[in-house]
């Protein structure tokens, strides 16, 4: 078969009208392959072994008629697009709108003249060309969307990094604490049967639990020794300022926003990102405890979102697991033990049991970070 022609289907249940066609269409196969068949069902599988470019069919058929072929034609995406032109001898007005209705392009009354039929079926063979290009346009556009959207995923994971990153530096005994907490979070969220979607933001956005840490004091965030209780109380602000640092808007910046957005956004306040809303509610609540003595809020149970209660539980275990100027590395043994008793004080019971049940996976990601170098960045890939 020579793939340069295009591909043509007749369909009749009459020998002589087949053949009729044949003669007729003769001089136009230098251009178009001819295909011929006798009923639907052929015509049907003609069209799963060739990719067609125009359908002539009859009506009236034995068995199934035109209408049943046009119907399976429209039922495949593969060739639905196909153009269909009509031919019947009727020339009832209700026949010809159904088979529109049912998708036919075009229609044609029996008897056919030469000139008719070749001139509806360059028509059509038209018809497909420019179908053809808008799908290819379409799916390069599609393409070309997929890689700026992954360009963009990209350019969000390498912001969240550094700016958890910067957040790291005052407090530069926590190592690789952003990144363990990343991996750990999301091997609970994975455990739980969370979305993907769900995963995916989380392990995105939990590197920054602890930004609001850029705007304690050193002298509070570093201090060696216990704190006074007014200390501990604006250590305890820093959830509230990472929560601002990550959704709250200066006026100025707001303004900038909806000047830029002016012309594509119907006025009104400008949507915000979600991955910044997941940041934000993790910042602001992930020191909130299950019984409710947590803070800032003293939220309790439900009350506290899923994404931070699970950055609550990973938090904890990797301070425990983590040297401190308070106090040595506990072993993973010992961090178990005590995350377990504070199931259903501090922690959710049933993020607590989804920690055990994946134990070996958190020794796993704690073994492969623990030497891990400070820059190294898996958000990245």
């Amino acid at each position: 078969m020579d793939s340069s022609r295009k591909q043509v289907v007749l369909v009749d249940d009459a020998t002589l009208v087949l053949e009729t066609y044949a003669r007729v269409l003769r001089p136009e196969r230098r251009e178009w392959e001819l295909h011929f068949a006798q009923d639907a069902d052929t015509a049907l599988q003609i069209a799963a072994q060739h990719d067609l470019d125009v359908i002539v069919t009859d009506i009236r058929m034995e068995g199934k008629d035109g209408f049943d072929l046009i119907r399976a034609l429209q039922a495949s995406e593969r060739t639905a697009r196909i153009p269909i032109i009509v031919v019947t001898g009727d020339t009832e007005p209700t026949l010809k709108r159904r088979a529109l209705d049912l998708g036919a392009t075009d229609l044609l009354t029996k008897p056919i003249n030469r000139e008719d039929i070749i001139a509806r079926i360059r028509s059509a063979l038209r018809l497909k060309a420019y179908q053809d290009q808008v799908e290819e346009q379409m799916r390069t556009l599609d393409s070309q969307v997929r890689e700026c959207a992954w360009a963009l995923e990209q350019s969000h994971r390498d912001i969240i990094w550094r700016l958890a990153k910067a957040g790291e530096f005052r407090d530069d005994e926590t190592g690789n604490h952003v990144v363990r907490v990343a991996c750990y979070a999301r091997a609970i969220a994975q455990g739980l049967g969370a979305p993907t979607d769900f995963v995916n933001t989380l392990f995105q956005t939990s590197p920054l639990h602890d930004i609001g840490k850029i705007g304690i004091p050193d002298s509070i965030l570093l201090k060696f020794g216990p704190l006074t209780p007014e200390e501990r109380n604006t250590m305890q602000q820093h959830c509230n300022i990472g929560a601002t640092i990550l959704w709250t808007e200066p006026r100025a910046v707001a303004v900038a926003r909806r000047r830029e957005a002016s012309g594509q956004n119907s006025g009104g306040d400008i949507p915000k990102d979600p991955l910044l809303h997941m940041a934000m509610s993790i910042a602001k609540n992930h020191h909130e405890k299950w019984d409710g003595t947590g803070y800032p809020e003293g939220l309790a149970r439900d009350e506290i979102p899923l994404e931070a209660r699970i950055v609550a539980l990973v938090d904890v275990f990797d301070a425990l697991t983590s040297v401190r100027r308070y106090k040595p590395a506990f072993s993973l043994e010992k961090s178990v033990e005590i995350i377990q008793k504070d199931a259903g004080r501090h922690f959710d019971p049933e993020l607590v049991a989804v920690f055990d049940r994946n134990r070996s996976e958190i020794t796993a990601i704690h073994n492969e970070l623990q030497e891990a170098e400070a820059y190294w960045n898996p958000l990245a890939g």
